[in-house]
């Protein structure tokens, strides 16, 4: 499985590649949405791990971008927003998952075994309200 991830907390990307390195060969961190797009259309992942919150274009309209420029990867929201509106919003996108950063251990790679399987992820969210 390939895989690009994009958020701007670096450290935080290092919390994820960590998790993920055993399982997934990563292409590549990527720190805001207009690097995300060109990202992945240069190198087609099979799924895109990305926050809502960067700066120069957010991740529900990088989403947007991607789904409008032929993209196929299978983008999953990993972010703080519990709030059902964003959720919404991100799966309006194509999205086929939507993780809450509080629950990273726990959902990310149960997330990305379901979107593989053709399914959709979304984390509980009732402990963050």
């Amino acid at each position: 499985m390939r895989v690009l991830l994009a958020d701007d907390h670096r450290g935080f990307l290092e919390v994820v590649r960590n998790l993920l390195v055993t399982k997934a060969h990563i292409l590549g961190c990527v720190h805001n949405g207009e690097s995300l797009v060109e990202a992945a259309m240069e190198l087609h992942p099979d799924v895109i791990v990305t926050d809502i919150s960067m700066p120069k274009l957010n991740g529900i309209d990088a989403a947007y971008q991607l789904r409008e420029s032929g993209s196929l990867s299978k983008i999953i929201f990993l972010t703080v927003h519990a709030d059902p509106d964003f959720v919404q919003a991100a799966l309006k996108t194509g999205a086929v998952a939507y993780i809450w950063k509080l629950r990273i251990e726990t959902d990310l790679l149960v997330a990305i075994e379901e979107v593989l399987a053709g399914r959709i992820f979304v984390s509980s969210l009732e402990s963050a309200v």
